[in-house]
């Protein structure tokens, strides 16, 4: 088991660090884990409607991430503006990232695994990968010089843990947080709407991944040692 004072994740969307570590999250900070997340994007895309509009939905997305956070017992939730669609693994989200890690000063970062067989969403490829990037600016000090300008030093958290991922070494039993989970991802209804049939599918779910391992509900990941070159 990681030991953990601080985590930081970022999703590629609202709800989707609360889909893949709600329930993780959650049990840390029931401990006194000091958590917060993090959204590239504000899922100003997310309708199946063409009529819709992005800004409305953005802004419905950012609260309702907003209040799916509190549920998890986050510190906060940062968005880094991102458009929707269109997320790029560029230098400016890069730094972006690593400044927010130096200013958070997280053990451990949660994000999408960029190298999942098959990934499909590209947003979730490209924030994996921003991830990654910048938690090593974030933790080598001549990198991204103009953090150290604005009084933020190197900061290294000691692992990555990555979610969604086919490789799965580091598990946390989410027996006693499902619900919390499930109540989070219940904040994103203009996502999720009245689908009745949520608590039962993310239960099998969760159940699925706990049986590889022995346990009745779970979250699986794939670990990072961020010590290495």
């Amino acid at each position: 088991m990681l030991a953990v004072r601080g985590a930081l994740a970022f999703g590629a969307h609202p709800d989707d660090v609360e889909l893949q570590a709600g329930g993780t999250l959650a049990a840390w900070a029931r401990e006194g884990v000091r958590v917060e997340l993090a959204c590239f994007t504000s899922g100003e895309k997310g309708s199946h409607d063409p009529a819709a509009n992005p800004d409305e939905i953005g802004r419905v997305r950012r609260e309702e991430a907003m209040a799916a956070g509190g549920v998890l017992g986050a510190g906060g939730v940062h968005f880094l503006g991102a458009t929707d669609g269109e997320l790029e693994p560029i230098l400016a989200l890069r730094v972006a990232v690593a400044r927010l890690v130096r200013q958070v000063r997280p053990d451990v970062v949660l994000g999408h695994d960029p190298w999942r067989r098959w990934l499909l969403h590209p947003d979730h490829r490209a924030a994996g990968l921003l991830t990654v990037d910048g938690v090593v600016a974030a933790r080598d000090p001549l990198y991204a010089p103009e953090l150290a300008s604005e009084g933020l030093p190197a900061h290294r958290p000691h692992s990555i843990l990555l979610f969604g991922t086919d490789a799965p070494d580091e598990v946390v039993d989410i027996s006693a947080t499902i619900d919390a989970k499930l109540a989070a991802l219940r904040c994103h209804a203009s996502q999720i709407g009245d689908h009745a049939d949520l608590a039962r599918r993310v239960r099998t779910w969760n159940a699925a991944i706990g049986a590889d391992f022995g346990l009745p509900l779970a979250e699986a990941f794939h670990l990072l040692d961020t010590g290495g070159r």
